[in-house]
């Protein structure tokens, strides 16, 4: 599911750098409804899911190709066993992407998603995977950064190197936010300075 996407269409991919630090909503989508809330608080876009188990999204109506993506994200409230990061080369015809996410309780999960994830297909592992790299609980802070070459796709986790990839599915696309939840609901997840610099 998702909560306002924006489509970027075909635009070409942009070269300069990004920087979005969330002081306003500027072009990211903002709503709510009975089961997710996205808005900007406090200079974090903020991102609430309520059902117990789904994955809401939005994203920024951007269109990027290679290019090191970095967002800051923190856990503010909800069971740590969930799920949170940052998407890239949103496909908004095809509803495909590949996603980066950890989780309060110290996983990580990157994967390709076709249909807004009906179909899902692991790039490292086999799915979520434990690592070190990842801090746990609430009101802690996890970077997240995925270089993007290409079709090479490397994934850090606070500067941790935790998976690397090579993926032709998708050349360029949109840039998104993303919690899930798997089993209980109430989980809130504030993020921050998403940046996106092109590779020359």
């Amino acid at each position: 599911m998702l909560l306002l996407l924006f489509v970027a269409g075909c635009r070409s991919a942009q070269t300069e750098p990004y920087v979005e630090t969330f002081d306003t909503a500027g072009s990211w989508g903002v709503g709510r409804d009975n089961n997710t809330i996205g808005e900007v608080v406090n200079g974090r876009y903020e991102l609430l899911v309520r059902a117990p188990v789904d994955r809401f999204w939005t994203s920024a109506g951007q269109t990027f190709g290679s290019g090191i993506y970095q967002v800051e994200a923190t856990q503010v409230a909800g069971p740590i066993d969930n799920g949170y990061g940052l998407l890239l080369r949103i496909d908004g015809r095809s509803d495909s992407f590949y996603a980066f996410q950890v989780s309060g309780d110290g996983y990580v999960w990157i994967a390709h998603c076709a249909r807004g994830c009906a179909e899902e297909r692991a790039l490292v592992q086999s799915g979520w995977f434990e690592s070190p790299a990842v801090n746990q609980g609430l009101n802690v802070t996890n970077v997240l950064r995925v270089r993007a070459d290409g079709s090479n796709l490397t994934f850090y986790v606070n500067d941790q190197l935790v998976g690397q990839a090579t993926d032709t599915a998708i050349a360029r696309g949109d840039i998104g936010l993303v919690v899930e939840t798997l089993g209980e609901g109430g989980v809130r997840v504030a993020f921050d300075n998403f940046s996106v610099t092109p590779l020359e």
